[in-house]
């Protein structure tokens, strides 16, 4: 007889929305046996007690030997995380009002903190003094009130961040992720990687018995 071989792979961080956790919640598996994978999928792994977010860190060991019970002679290969995180989420039920009011604090807070940003840079570099500077190379003089190169500077500005961050053309320029979207995989995959480690020291792994 033939020996079943599976595979498995699971992201580092994965969401859910239910009490109950399933394999297919979790995991991608393939195999030539698709029976097997369709019972796998609907393989109970956990059931969440918690009544708030949670996270949970789950070592893949647990995984292979739940399905190890079901298939003894199953012989498995991870593609994926060897640790992973189980990030559950409390349901809620919120109006798009509530959704609206949100959007509008975050966008001031954004506005508001960026203006300042770029004012405290503009102080610490002395934009206005290399704009005099620019003007009397050019034009011999001293700028008597604010000329074109304000002006240039004050709508050159936004229009480069919109570009750079390339986030509200409906058709991007290319396909690469923009640098605030690699800062923050960067940041998330650091926080994941602390966490797993952090659970590992404190033994608070959930791992296979």
């Amino acid at each position: 007889m033939q020996e079943k071989e599976l595979y498995i792979k699971i992201e580092q961080n994965i969401e859910i929305l239910n009490k109950k956790v399933y394999l297919s919640d979790i995991a991608k598996l393939y195999s030539t046996d698709s029976k097997m994978v369709h019972d796998l999928n609907k393989t109970e792994l956990m059931t969440i007690q918690a009544k708030e977010n949670t996270k949970y860190i789950v070592s893949i060991m647990k995984v292979i030997e739940l399905i190890s019970k079901k298939y003894p002679g199953c012989k498995v290969n991870n593609l994926g995380e060897q640790d992973f995180i189980i990030s559950y989420i409390v349901p809620e039920k919120k109006g798009k009002k509530w959704e609206y009011v949100k959007a509008v604090f975050v966008a001031a807070i954004i506005l508001l903190g960026s203006a300042f940003s770029i004012m405290t840079f503009n102080a610490d570099v002395s934009v206005a003094d290399i704009f005099d500077k620019t003007y009397k190379l050019v034009l011999g003089q001293e700028a008597s009130s604010n000329g074109v190169v304000e002006i240039a500077y004050c709508i050159g500005l936004p229009i480069g961040i919109t570009v750079f961050f390339n986030h509200f053309s409906r058709k991007a320029t290319c396909n690469d992720p923009t640098p605030l979207q690699v800062e923050m995989r960067t940041y998330e995959e650091d926080t994941n990687k602390a966490l797993i480690q952090n659970a590992s020291r404190e033994g608070k792994t959930i791992d296979a018995h």
